[in-house]
């Protein structure tokens, strides 16, 4: 019996779960090419730096508190524990309006005594920013939480809406070692040699563009992920990470390092062999990755509607939030539900408006016989 991932190649980012993703990967058949894009130890903490941040944050009151991973806030929590600081620093938080950018670190604020007002269910920090924009933050002290990468960026936005903004650098994230792995991985997107390239976290997709350029080859690297090699990313914060390229990828519903290789499964062989579909009605859908035939006429699709008939297509008949079908849409499109509200009424305008059915509260399913 043929696996499903049979004949296939893919690239693995990844530096921790590495040989636990290769293993997933290979036991369904493919062949995988692995180049960590961090470092085995990637979080490096400057102790000095974050306690200095931390005695800033304690001097002052604290209005809002923008809370970004969870193992920064386990380390910090440790450090400021370590040099006496945990009661001082618990106290000024717990007095803060909380607001928390996903469950991790909603995880470790409770198990804290502290209390998030408010957590976006897109996990982006995007969304929180947004959450904020249009308030008036005059005189506010926010005290912002970062990730691995600076958000000084973000922490100008505030300042502008009138804010006064503390970073707090928990760790900085450091590229591979040997980055000759990273090279060769480069190559074979570049040369597309790969049918895919798996990403686990925003910073991987970073290093691997900074790495593509050192050598020149950042552009034939986008070209090819904007044609022939899928960017699998396990959630929709690294896959936001591509929006600034204009790189399509492919999300699961879970953000978890199973779904997204089961994603891969019917993602692959659907862009390979193509599928073909009866629709509710009696119709025949045969779909390749650019062209689409509906009883046997040809449809023409844009790239936004194409990606959402693709991302039904995963599982036929099985409801497809519309937060997953966010990620799918090529960047530039991608800013709210409303482009997926927008190419899904042009898919059905397309397929027939019956074709695609609305589940209220959830997302959208293909109609399927």
């Amino acid at each position: 019996m043929s696996l499903p991932l049979s004949g296939f190649r893919i690239g693995v980012t990844a530096a921790r779960k590495a040989e636990e993703q290769v293993a997933l990967l290979e036991r369904r058949g493919a062949t995988v090419e692995w180049a960590a894009a961090l470092s085995l130890e990637p979080n490096h903490v400057d102790l000095g730096e974050l306690l200095a941040a931390t005695k800033e944050v304690i001097l002052g009151p604290v209005d809002l508190f923008l809370a970004t991973t969870g193992i920064g806030m386990r380390t910090w929590l440790s450090a400021a524990t370590d040099a006496g600081l945990y009661d001082d620093l618990v106290a000024a938080l717990g007095s803060a309006e909380i607001l928390a950018r996903g469950p991790k670190s909603v995880g470790v604020l409770r198990a804290n005594g502290l209390r998030e007002l408010w957590a976006p269910e897109s996990e982006c920090f995007e969304d929180v920013l947004a959450h904020l924009r249009g308030r008036d933050l005059t005189g506010k002290r926010i005290v912002v939480q970062e990730h691995g990468q600076s958000l000084s960026m973000a922490a100008h936005a505030l300042r502008r809406q009138g804010a006064s903004v503390v970073t707090v650098p928990i760790y900085r994230v450091a590229s591979a070692d040997d980055p000759s792995p990273m090279f060769h991985l480069i190559d074979l997107i570049a040369d597309r040699e790969l049918d895919a390239v798996t990403f686990t976290s925003a910073p991987a997709v970073a290093a691997l563009m900074e790495a593509a350029f050192s050598v020149g080859r950042r552009d034939d690297v986008i070209s090819a992920f904007q044609s022939d090699v899928v960017a699998s990313c396990v959630g929709p914060v690294t896959a936001a990470a591509f929006e600034m390229w204009g790189v399509p990828t492919i999300v699961p519903d879970r953000s978890r390092l199973a779904g997204m290789v089961k994603q891969l499964e019917t993602e692959l062989p659907t862009r390979r062999d193509g599928i073909d579909v009866r629709l509710a009605d009696g119709r025949t859908l045969i779909v390749h990755t650019d062209s689409l035939l509906l009883d046997g006429v040809p449809v023409e699709l844009s790239p936004a509607p194409l990606s959402v008939l693709l991302s039904l297509l995963v599982n036929p008949g099985h409801v497809v939030s519309r937060r997953a079908l966010l990620a799918a849409l090529p960047s530039g499109q991608a800013g709210s539900e409303h482009a997926v509200e927008m190419a899904v009424a042009r898919l059905r305008a397309a397929i027939g408006t019956k074709a695609v059915l609305t589940v209220v509260k959830r997302g959208y399913r293909l109609a399927v016989g």
